[in-house]
């Protein structure tokens, strides 16, 4: 959905109307195709506007990780324990795909980008958490290992689902009813 010049740009809201643009053209059509000229068009401002808050592409793809990573944290956040913390992962890979696959990027980031580095940090931390909470003997002898673990199945799962590679396996089912026997089977 673009947003028009008086709608966005008037408003103070320039800097969501081009993280909105953004996300709509990287879901379909990938991080690549991300241009700040064709983003300024599409929020109807002039072309300069954009990087006043992103300053170039780098700090733009940036900006959308670290409000996916605080997405994710938000997510996993109050989960009852690791296996919904998974199915929770899931959930917010497929409900927001466009953030999934920008915030794993690491080459189109700026890795020491403050808000970036916070919101990566607050995420891992409810990650581990779901290990932390696991009796000793589920998590095996080293728990960072079980963390691993886990992340592995429910990114990898995520992953596959959004690139379609689950449709026959999974058909009509629910991914994260499936997700949740994946992980009783594994933990």
């Amino acid at each position: 959905m673009a947003t028009t010049k008086s709608s966005s740009y008037h408003h103070g809201d320039l800097r969501h109307a081009v993280l909105t643009a953004a996300l709509e053209v990287i879901a379909t059509e990938g991080p690549g195709a991300l241009s700040l000229r064709d983003l300024a068009r599409r929020a109807g401002v002039s072309h300069a506007a954009p990087a006043h808050h992103f300053k170039d592409r780098t700090g733009l793809l940036t900006a959308i990780a670290a409000e996916g990573f605080d997405l994710l944290a938000d997510a996993l956040a109050d989960a009852p324990d690791l296996r919904e913390r998974g199915v929770r992962y899931v959930r917010f890979g497929v409900e927001h795909p466009a953030h999934f696959q920008v915030m794993f990027l690491p080459d189109l980031l700026r890795g020491d980008d403050a808000a970036l580095l916070a919101a990566r940090a607050r995420a891992g931390g409810e990650l581990r958490a779901g290990v932390t909470g696991m009796p000793e003997g589920g998590r095996g002898d080293d728990a960072r290992l079980a963390g691993i673990a886990a992340w592995s199945l429910a990114h990898g799962f995520a992953t596959l689902l959004l690139s379609e590679n689950l449709r026959e396996p999974v058909g009509e089912r629910d991914p994260e009813e499936i997700f949740r026997a994946l992980a009783e089977l594994l933990f």
